[in-house]
């Protein structure tokens, strides 16, 4: 089966300063890969690479996905051919409602020109699957949210956009347990409902994935993988620490 995602000796520099090291990594369709580090040690810089800001300049290796290589491509296209990338801290759209929002990304994305009843028909169906409140739709875009709140906006993204490649940047960031459980739970859900779909969960700890299993587990340091296992080398990192690991 091809992957979804294919990144070969990828090197990547911002502002002239070289972060990305001679990073490869396989995803394949369906798969959970979480990527964890210490802070500074290239995560972030990995997905924002993948999602093409422009800040970030590949100077070597190549990033393809589903068979094209997207290095050029601007992040709209990106959108396009199906990669997500969800921010660990969301951005505030005062006066632009989560339904307006919605709709016009939906018709970025998708290409398909939708109703107003038509469009509010099917959010409401993908708020209900996530137990959101129908009021949370007209609320400004994660405007006073809480951290809860704007994970759960992003887990409704999903279940609308449809990517097949999704990329957590820091997903259990300012969440509290029951919040944590809230959130990947409704991602454990999206799954259900797009089972083909990718996913790169960037976080620093264990915690999360005690909620959800990734398949594979990579620890970066210094811009480069410098370990790959099962979900139990997360257990593994949590014993030796970031200091077992660094190049």
């Amino acid at each position: 089966m091809k992957n979804d995602l294919l990144i070969n000796q990828l090197y990547v520099s911002v502002d002239g300063q070289e972060i990305i090291k001679g990073l490869s990594l396989e995803v394949a369709p369906g798969s959970l890969h979480a990527l964890m580090g210490a802070n500074g040690s290239g995560k972030s810089s990995l997905a924002y690479t993948i999602m093409g800001h422009p800040r970030y300049t590949i100077t070597n290796g190549s990033i393809y996905y589903k068979g094209q290589d997207v290095a050029a491509l601007s992040p709209d296209k990106r959108a396009r051919l199906g990669i997500f990338l969800a921010f660990q801290h969301p951005y505030a759209l005062p006066g632009v409602s989560v339904k307006t929002f919605l709709k016009e990304s939906y018709q970025a994305v998708t290409g398909i020109v939708i109703g107003v009843k038509e469009f509010q028909e099917l959010l409401y169906a993908a708020m209900a699957r996530l137990s959101i409140d129908s009021a949370f739709a007209d609320r400004s875009l994660n405007e006073g949210f809480s951290g809860g709140e704007k994970k759960r906006f992003e887990m409704l993204q999903l279940i609308l956009l449809k990517p097949s490649l999704v990329i957590l940047d820091e997903l259990d960031s300012g969440l509290d347990i029951d919040a944590l459980k809230m959130v990947t739970h409704a991602l454990l859900e999206i799954r259900n409902i797009n089972p083909s779909m990718s996913i790169i969960l960037i976080t620093h700890y264990q915690k999360m994935l005690n909620y959800i299993t990734p398949d594979f587990v990579h620890i970066l340091s210094d811009g480069a993988i410098v370990k790959t296992g099962s979900a139990t080398l997360a257990l593994e990192l949590e014993d030796k620490g970031y200091d077992g690991y660094r190049l």
